[in-house]
């Protein structure tokens, strides 16, 4: 495979559609751009290449489709060199349930088991089903590779996987832990073993992804060994607006006491809850840090119970790697947020982490590297690249190497 070789990765949300053309080799974005607001009065989409950003008004109501044919139209129809160096198309998919624990082709089967696992994500794979099928009808000539969140924690063992329910709910529901932010866990893991100078096989980390979803893995040799979020991405950390861990009877409680219907608890627990319940102010990280530094008890509340619980998070993960060569944080909060990571760490102190502060401050912005003093155990930040995943892995499907 040449360094011309190029795959066009789509991510689709309920009213969005990323998308990006990236180099498998070496992870480099030749362009990206996102469709957003789909379905509503005023949908927009806009897009950088080389540097130059562009954007355009789309028509009221336009769809996931909409964005597809105007990226293949308009944008690779004035960039024709790009669009011939494309040799796949790579899909974000949330949710593979037990079905698949890698990448894969996609065919009509694959499409229908995503269509089966839709209910363990109602708010993801629908918008990925529809995104496939753009892809597919304005791509006709190109493989299109599903790359699943779930498929890097299929390595869970048993006894991290069941809940303590009746073992029936398994084995006729397949209600279970399954894990997402695969793919981000996956490469910062990869990532800090280089760092590290270690080989990947004998490397141990527990990786935070902190944005408005979060969760947090162990990571033993390359394998994920336990996750925190759970059958959907409401269990684990605290978020922007979902809860995280809750005890299940404060939901028996809620319906019976105060007659909330099913749809009601699911507004609450994935919108309603997390910073911006606690905080009663914003989900935004950013805005409630400024917030707390003015005195704001509720902004300063919501981003300790954040650091605390995922201070007993990373604790817990110690337990099943024994051995941790490297802290990793991640993802939007935990790239940028040097408060946040020096909250955490000092929460930490049980397990001697010492944060260096100077170096904390500087890594921030897409800068990688260590944040922790000399001489005591390693806490690193290595932004993620979901992208170069999803592109490594559409790409060693279609030409059989890569990996």
């Amino acid at each position: 495979m040449s360094h011309s070789s190029q795959v066009l990765i789509i991510n689709t949300g309920s009213s969005s559609l990323k998308f990006a053309i990236v180099d498998p080799l070496s992870g480099k974005e030749q362009l990206s751009g996102i469709g957003e607001a789909l379905g509503s009065a005023s949908p927009r989409m806009e897009w950088v290449h080389d540097g130059v950003e562009q954007d355009c008004r789309l028509d009221a109501g336009a769809s996931h489709h909409s964005v597809i044919e105007i990226l293949v139209e308009q944008i690779l129809g004035e960039l024709p060199v790009l669009s011939e160096e494309l040799i796949a198309v790579g899909h974000r998919v949330v949710h593979g349930g037990e079905y698949f624990s890698s990448s894969v082709l996609i065919d009509q089967q694959v499409i229908n088991t995503i269509d089966q696992c839709a209910s363990l994500a109602p708010l993801h794979n629908p918008p990925a089903l529809k995104g496939i099928r753009a892809a597919m009808d304005e791509f006709p000539q190109l493989p299109q590779v599903a790359v699943f969140d779930t498929a890097f924690h299929q390595s869970l063992p048993e006894h991290a996987y069941l809940y303590a329910l009746p073992y029936s709910l398994y084995r006729d529901q397949r209600i279970r832990r399954y894990g997402m932010h695969g793919t981000s866990h996956q490469f910062v893991s990869e990532r800090a073993a280089l760092l590290l100078g270690r080989p990947l096989a004998e490397t141990n980390t527990i990786t935070a992804h902190l944005g408005n979803g979060a969760s947090i893995t162990a990571v033993q040799g390359g394998a994920s060994v336990d996750t925190s979020m759970g059958m959907t991405p409401l269990e684990g950390l605290v978020m922007g607006t979902r809860c995280g861990d809750l005890d299940p009877g404060v939901l028996i409680h809620l319906a019976e006491s105060l007659n909330h219907s099913t749809d009601k608890l699911k507004n609450l627990l994935n919108r309603e809850s997390g910073l911006l319940g606690i905080s009663e102010l914003s989900n935004d990280c950013r805005e409630l840090e400024q917030a707390a530094a003015q005195g704001h008890h509720g902004a300063k509340l919501a981003l300790e119970i954040f650091c605390y619980r995922l201070a007993k998070y990373i604790a817990a993960y110690t337990l099943p790697l024994r051995h941790v060569h490297a802290l990793v944080f991640t993802g939007g909060i935990g790239e940028n947020s040097s408060w946040i990571r020096e909250r955490t760490m000092h929460w930490l102190g049980a397990l001697s982490y010492e944060l260096d502060r100077e170096q904390n401050e500087a890594t921030r912005f897409g800068a990688e590297g260590p944040i922790s003093r000399s001489g005591t155990p390693v806490a690193l930040v290595v932004p993620t690249n979901e992208e170069w995943i999803i592109a490594r892995d559409a790409a060693a499907i279609v030409t059989g190497g890569l990996r």
